[in-house]
């Protein structure tokens, strides 16, 4: 049997007409999104372009600030600082990656928590490592939104299949693979945690075939192919790698799976484009309105709640 391909734009457009009723019955404005892009990345300058036309067509502030990649910290830092500091602003997102110079911890020590809508500030990474967000990251969030979903529809209880299930996550980046691992946790699964130093020692396919659950952003086009999966595996594709046609010269968005590969073992399997992308931009929304609704009081307390 061929893999169903998991519909992200059909479930981003259900969360989509649900935002905008919760924008139109808010008690706290139009919320606000605040981008920064650090260099020319085509994959993080497609995304900005997404975010952009997104929140104009939801009625959302959206305000982008982009710095050339040559740019010194002090730069970035005071970036940041303006935007925690614009009352219109109710949600930061700083897009990767960065260029060398510019190190990301030292970016998201600056966000004010309340706006740091992917929980990359140490006191919302740790709430997340709690069970306890303020935030959940948009990423794994919209993987796990998905999931849930396409168990749902093919007749499973989410919490049943988890107990019972190893998810193997693929990247370990600080907004998307160890937030990613600990909301698999959360549904008490089994999770194996691979990266590139996994990979650099040959042990990729063996961890990579145990999985029930195989989710994989780790920015490097067909790192797994089908004879990396069991069959029966719900492949979830979070990679975004711009890829150039040799013949046209154009250039595509392709994910991290062999696609034809995996599918061809798979139970289930996300595209890309139109896979987690798209419930990725509007869960980034739906925290942003989170945030505009937030209590100052907490932050003026120092209380990370």
């Amino acid at each position: 049997m061929p893999a169903t391909v998991i519909d992200g734009g059909a479930i981003a457009a259900e969360l989509l007409m649900s935002l905008r009723e919760d924008i139109a019955c808010s008690e706290h404005g139009a919320p606000g999104l605040g981008t920064v892009l650090v260099g020319d990345d085509y994959g993080a300058a497609a995304y900005e372009r997404r975010l952009r036309h997104l929140a104009e067509g939801i009625g959302c502030h959206y305000d982008h600030r982009y710095l050339p990649a040559d740019v010194e910290l002090a730069e970035v830092l005071a970036t940041l600082g303006a935007l925690n500091a614009d009352p219109r602003i109710s949600g930061i997102l700083i897009l990767r990656p960065l260029p060398p110079q510019i190190p990301e911890e030292a970016l998201y020590r600056r966000l004010d928590p309340l706006k740091d809508i992917e929980a990359v500030h140490p006191w919302n990474a740790g709430l997340v490592a709690l069970g306890e967000p303020r935030f959940t990251p948009s990423t794994p969030a919209a993987a796990f939104h998905m999931l849930d979903r396409y168990l749902l529809d093919s007749g499973r209880k989410p919490s049943e299949f988890y107990e019972q299930s190893t998810i193997v996550w693929v990247g370990r980046s600080n907004n998307v693979g160890k937030p990613g691992m600990w909301l698999g946790l959360e549904r008490h699964a089994t999770v194996i945690s691979c990266d590139r130093w996994c990979d650099e020692h040959g042990r990729m396919r063996h961890f990579a075939r145990q999985a029930d659950v195989l989710i994989v952003a780790a920015g490097v086009p067909n790192l797994i192919g089908a004879d990396d999966v069991r069959d029966g595996v719900i492949a979830i594709d979070i990679g975004i790698n711009p890829v150039t046609d040799p013949e046209t010269g154009k250039v595509r968005l392709v994910g991290d799976l062999d696609y034809d590969g995996v599918a061809s073992r798979a139970e289930a399997i996300s595209p890309v484009p139109g896979g987690v992308g798209p419930i990725t931009d509007v869960w980034l929304f739906a925290n942003t309105v989170k945030a505009a609704g937030l209590p100052r009081w907490v932050h003026e307390l120092g209380q990370p709640r």
